[in-house]
């Protein structure tokens, strides 16, 4: 079992049944690398557990696992990983003569230096989540989705996406701006893939009931579409029919959706201020359906960052996931 410490890092019980440690399957999953990978690393390198236990299991301690922490943050630079593995070890170098004074700094030297900072920062975010952004800078799909599925899985899909998933694409997306967008194929890729995992988690379509239904869409000009793919799945999670436009649904197209399906609640997504539109809201909210004398109206809510300092009078704005799903369900239920 794992404790979490103040700094808010994953650290490795000493103790348990089997002599303390985690399995390699578990340590895998943490470095966001395969088993067979971190079985390779002890095989050929030198990295397996210090401490020997009875039975077939391995156990890794803390030690073990910082150790193999180094080892991928490491490769992720582009180190050999041979040269990676001696360094993670504690092991220096072989001796290399020294250059002339005039020649500068060894080539070596030069080409660590220029890929220092390669690494992304997460600060105090969950053990998870640098798994995920290992994986998502080796462009590895599998262990990515692996990873992806087991967080929602374990934490459920709010809490996976609030402190795990959301924190690890803020880093992605803080690093490319930093570095002349030398990452944007990451963000690509790790943005696809938390939405083709969003899917797999809630495959299945609630059947609409009266009164029920919310439509998600995203404003006109505005293509961002994966915060509402999550607010649609974990809506779905909770048993609450959607009906999902996706980015950049024109006007007229947004108010037939509204008149066609007649739903308790619509959430109009706003990336940036630009996109965000008052009279459009104000619109929708004023819109009517039904029979004479039972007429309704649907719950508005602005959705996203774009909405800031654009806040419509009596319409909702939520400042999170668990927020505007709790805001959904009070519209539902009521």
């Amino acid at each position: 079992m794992n404790a979490r410490t103040g700094n808010g890092e994953d650290q490795v019980d000493e103790g348990g049944p089997h002599g303390g440690g985690l399995t390699t399957g578990e340590v895998a999953r943490r470095l966001g690398v395969a088993p067979t990978t971190v079985r390779t690393w002890d095989r050929r390198y030198g990295l397996g557990p210090e401490a020997h236990t009875g039975g077939r299991h391995r156990r890794w301690t803390a030690a073990d696992v910082a150790r193999l922490e180094r080892m991928c943050a490491l490769t992720v630079t582009g180190l050999p990983p041979a040269e990676a593995a001696r360094i993670a070890r504690g092991e220096k170098s072989p001796a290399a003569p020294e250059p002339p004074p005039s020649a500068g700094p060894r080539p070596s030297t030069a080409r660590r230096r220029s890929r220092a900072g390669s690494g992304l920062r997460l600060g105090d975010a969950r053990q998870e989540c640098r798994g995920i952004a290992r994986a998502a800078l080796r462009l590895d799909a599998a262990v990515l989705d692996e990873l992806l599925l087991g967080a929602i899985a374990e934490h459920g899909l709010v809490a996976a996406w609030t402190e795990v998933i959301m924190p690890t694409l803020q880093a992605v997306g803080r690093k490319w701006e930093t570095s002349g967008e030398k990452y944007v194929e990451v963000e690509h890729f790790l943005s696809w893939h938390v939405s083709g995992a969003l899917r797999r988690a809630t495959s299945h379509t609630v059947a609409d009931r009266p009164g029920a239904t919310t439509v998600l869409a995203c404003v006109p000009g505005e293509s961002h579409t994966l915060p509402l793919e999550v607010l649609s799945a974990a809506l779905t999670e909770r048993g609450v029919p959607v009906r999902m436009f996706g980015g950049a649904l024109p006007v007229e197209s947004l108010v037939a959706a509204v008149r066609r399906t007649g739903p308790a609640v619509v959430g109009l997504w706003a990336q940036s201020r630009t996109t965000a539109s008052r009279p459009l809201a104000q619109y929708v909210a004023g819109m009517e359906w039904g029979v004479r004398g039972a007429r309704r109206r649907p719950v508005v809510l602005t959705l996203g960052p774009g909405w800031a300092g654009q806040s419509v009078a009596g319409l909702a704005r939520p400042s999170g996931l668990a927020e505007a799903v709790a805001a959904v369900e009070s519209s539902v239920s009521s």
